[in-house]
């Protein structure tokens, strides 16, 4: 069984206090995880300064090829696990990452190479993110650009990071951080340790300096230090996780997507033609993303097109077999606790008995919910048909899960509520008028684009560099200017 410590601004640390992780399937242990307690992180970050230094003396343009040289080694290279033990190659990761979050093999690899992409694109991600300004400005405060001079100031010496287990792509939000010249203090999730660890083991191995890196396994308590300790942080997790810091500007939340595919009624007549990108935002990824749709809104029309639009997405998604997870064509995700499966599905069919909705998926399969293959608890993949008033339309779960709305085209927009990603699928120009101006859209995709896919110079959810540094006016005598 192997041992991941903390990391102490780079020290690898072996904790007293430790917590096992088991396989999903087997239940047997796969690693031991050092625990930081709140005195520690709190001790630790009183220093947290010097971190920052650190970082601040590498220059920006030396950072982005540290990400660079990081990418080949987090995809390709044994990293250490601790001083003098275990080495942790690529297989190694996918397979480990595996066992203790249930996502499939095939998934694992397919997020290491969403990583291993953010890492290698920090240019674009940067250009992006600060709106292609000139980088130098991190090194000196201040810059001429366009014929103006342009200053920023950093709002923080540590960027706090309160990881989830859904998947590893998520990793990619905080990793700006770093060529922004921010450590990072991570609190990674229970089940996922595996993948901010060795992405920091990576950058460490590429020449980040080591001072920058804060890796703190802990509990509910430690992750409230981190938050109250850190000038910035992200924080992800479900609504209740996230409704206490809702007011707290320093802290950017990642809760719930609802994220959504909207038709347009100049697509109701070749609605076929988008049927597998619908299935594609629902189960992309095993739908644990708030990238994947969780509702896909339709204009009434008078003749049923909805209906037949998710009933024809519905046949798509329970085609979907839930398979062992080194299965190659793997799609589906395990649930580590399988109870917390069935109690997800006894929720929803709790409120398929409220008039109003129905599950086309189990129509066409004609089965249950809950699989079980080879020691492993699945949910498959399931569509709702219902009203826009009826409590599963505003419903987000983890597993392909989505509902199929129909509203009158007036309503629409009105109706959909808080969106992350809304891809729209119209060429009406009035249509997407009304799109760009809805305040509930935080990203929009116009036109045939999943909701899973993002493009790496557009902010994801919010954005790192406004949330890390705030532009201020910057006047100068001669002698400056």
């Amino acid at each position: 069984m192997v041992h991941l410590p903390l990391l102490r601004a780079g020290r690898p640390y072996r904790s007293l206090t430790t917590q096992v992780l088991r396989h999903v399937r087997t239940g047997e242990p796969v690693a031991e995880v050092s625990q930081a307690n709140p005195g520690l992180i709190a001790r630790d970050l009183a220093a947290v300064g010097e971190s920052r230094r650190a970082l601040h003396d590498v220059a920006a343009v030396e950072l982005l090829e540290i990400c660079r040289k990081a990418a080949a080694l987090f995809a390709g290279a044994e990293l250490p696990l601790e001083p003098g033990g275990d080495l942790q190659g690529p297989e190694d990761y996918i397979r480990q990452l595996s066992s203790t979050s249930g996502l499939p093999e095939s998934l694992c690899r397919f997020n290491m190479e969403k990583v291993q992409g953010a890492l290698d694109a920090m240019p674009d991600i940067l250009s992006g993110l600060t709106r292609g300004l000139d980088l130098a400005v991190l090194d000196s405060g201040w810059v001429w650009q366009d014929g103006r001079r342009l200053s920023y100031v950093g709002q923080t010496d540590a960027l706090g990071a309160i990881l989830p287990s859904n998947s590893p792509g998520v990793h990619t939000l905080w990793l700006p951080a770093y060529a922004l010249k921010v450590p990072v203090v991570l609190k990674p999730g229970r089940e996922e340790p595996w993948t901010p660890f060795r992405v920091v083991q990576a950058l460490m191995a590429a020449g980040m300096p080591a001072e920058a890196a804060f890796y703190y396994p802990t509990d509910h308590s430690g992750a409230s230090e981190i938050l109250l300790r850190c000038g910035r942080s992200m924080l992800f997790g479900d609504a209740n996780t996230v409704r206490p810091w809702k007011d707290d500007h320093r802290v950017q939340l990642h809760g719930p997507g609802w994220s959504k595919v909207i038709f347009g009624e100049d697509q109701l007549a070749d609605w076929e033609g988008h049927v597998d990108l619908v299935a594609t935002s629902i189960a992309e990824n095993g739908g644990r993303s708030c990238l994947n749709a969780s509702g896909v809104w339709m204009p009434a029309d008078g003749r049923g097109t909805a209906r037949k639009i998710a009933e024809a997405v519905a046949e798509r998604l329970a085609r979907i077999p839930a398979l062992r997870l080194d299965h190659p064509d793997a799609r589906l995700a395990a649930f580590t606790r399988p109870e917390v499966a069935r109690r997800i599905s006894e929720t929803i069919d709790r409120q398929l008995r409220i008039p109003g909705a129905v599950d086309l998926t189990a129509e066409i399969r004609g089965t249950g919910r809950v699989a079980e293959v080879d020691g492993c608890t699945f949910l498959l993949p399931t569509l709702i048909w219902c009203e826009p008033d009826h409590p599963l339309a505003g419903m987000e779960l983890l597993f392909p899960f989505a509902t199929a709305v129909e509203a009158p085209r007036g309503e629409l927009l009105s109706r959909i509520g808080s969106t992350l990603v809304a891809t729209a699928l119209t060429e009406d120009r009035a249509f997407e008028r009304e799109l760009l101006d809805c305040p509930w859209i935080d990203h929009l995709n116009l036109g045939p684009i999943p909701t899973s896919r993002i493009s790496r110079d557009q902010p994801h959810e919010g954005n790192m560099f406004d949330h890390l540094y705030k532009r201020r006016a910057l006047q100068t005598g001669a002698r400056a200017a």
